[in-house]
């Protein structure tokens, strides 16, 4: 089976990608948040744009208003969250993306639990690591974890949100993102 890398079709132009980086969390500071500074200096190594980061308290009110305003902001393509995505009972990203996602992509937060187990065994089923869309908007979430986010931007991340991976990646279908979704019957 061919790894990641050797799926990318160099002779297609790499294309940034503006991402913000959201870190959920009620004790961590800008000196202190290992898993934002390790997607911020991630991003930026692979070619793509920072576009804002944020740290914000554990509660789902406070998640939304930033995910919606970076939604709602033209110039973010994609947000990733770091933390909240536990079982305890502050833990609520998910439940803050149920609200506003209006596409899953289950097949996301699958993968990242697959490659996981390789790493910590069924420790993984604790992660709900999940992802969707709103607003033509891509939304990630990651473990608050440095390896976890490690895991999520180096094994899945990296690759789709590149324009010459193939078959196909997240950068390809942006610009679809917002498309209607009309009826059609033949006469």
């Amino acid at each position: 089976m061919a790894q990641n890398s050797d799926r990318l079709d160099m002779s297609v132009p790499f294309q940034p990608v503006n991402i913000a980086v959201m870190t959920v969390s009620d004790s961590r500071t800008p000196e202190d948040d290992r898993s934002g500074d390790l997607l911020a200096s991630r991003i930026t190594e692979d070619g793509h744009v920072l576009a804002d980061r944020k740290i914000i308290t554990d509660d789902v009110e406070l998640i939304i208003a930033q995910l919606t305003a970076w939604i709602e902001d033209k110039s973010v393509d994609v947000v990733i969250t770091t933390g909240g995505t536990g079982l305890t009972g502050r833990d609520s990203t998910p439940e803050a993306f149920a609200r506003i996602v209006e596409k899953d992509i289950p097949g996301f937060g699958e993968l990242f639990r697959y490659l996981s187990f390789a790493k910590i065994g069924t420790s993984t089923v604790q992660s709900r690591a999940l992802a969707g869309v709103a607003g033509g908007t891509y939304l990630f979430a990651l473990p608050g974890s440095p390896s976890g986010c490690k895991d999520g931007w180096d094994d899945i991340l990296r690759y789709q949100l590149d324009i010459r991976h193939r078959p196909c990646n997240f950068v390809e279908i942006m610009p679809r993102l917002t498309e209607s979704v009309t009826t059609r019957r033949s006469g």
